[in-house]
């Protein structure tokens, strides 16, 4: 739905302002509607300013979500101790789709809900997350796994050996299934094979 975003809050701004309009323009005579007082001079709630105030309320609140929605989306699991330095590695995962501060906070609470995760940071303006972990608990393509859960696509990473393209990814919905995952990582090329299994010294290529 992001990328309808802009269109939804157009649209959503125009209703709101027609209904305005419609509340508050001057009332013709002798024209009756559901709007109108009855006879002991009440109007149904539905048609009030009030209940129109209170749509109003709620559609700001909903629209600027993404704004501040990050202090609302965290993670239950602790971050991961960390039990040896040279048990820890550090990968910058590229991700497409985030746009804001809720974003991050989502990339962020999927990674930390990974046992084995120490820490993560998500930047919407660099569209990528730094994440740190114990290589003895988990792994990148576990982390990238749960990422593409969130609706956010992470097309890449790097580490300490250099950057690494992921393709076809296809995850289903809260399901941190990796139907396929394509790495130019050492030792592989494709889906692990290079011509007859082998590529050069053994890195895809060398």
């Amino acid at each position: 739905m992001e990328p309808l975003r802009p269109y939804l809050i157009a649209l959503t701004v125009i209703v709101l302002a027609y209904a305005w309009w419609d509340k508050l323009k001057p009332v013709k005579q002798g024209i009756e509607c559901a709007c109108d007082p009855d006879e002991e001079g009440h109007v149904s709630f539905w048609y009030t300013k009030t209940f129109l105030g209170l749509v109003t309320l709620f559609s700001v609140v909903m629209l600027s979500f993404p704004y501040w929605g990050d202090a609302f989306i965290k993670s239950d699991r602790a971050p991961t101790a960390v039990v040896k330095q040279e048990d820890v590695l550090k990968s910058l995962v590229d991700i497409d789709g985030m746009t804001c501060a809720a974003s991050e906070a989502t990339v962020e609470k999927v990674s930390y809900d990974i046992e084995g995760v120490i820490s993560v940071k998500a930047s919407t303006e660099a569209k990528n997350a730094v994440v740190e972990y114990d290589k003895t608990k988990t792994d990148i393509q576990t982390i990238m796994q749960a990422i593409g859960t969130t609706g956010y696509q992470p097309v890449g990473y790097e580490d300490a050996n250099g950057h690494h393209d992921v393709t076809n990814i296809k995850v289903k919905a809260h399901n941190s299934e990796l139907k396929t995952l394509k790495t130019d990582s050492a030792g592989k090329c494709g889906g692990g094979k290079c011509g007859a299994g082998k590529c050069g010294a053994g890195k895809c290529g060398s």
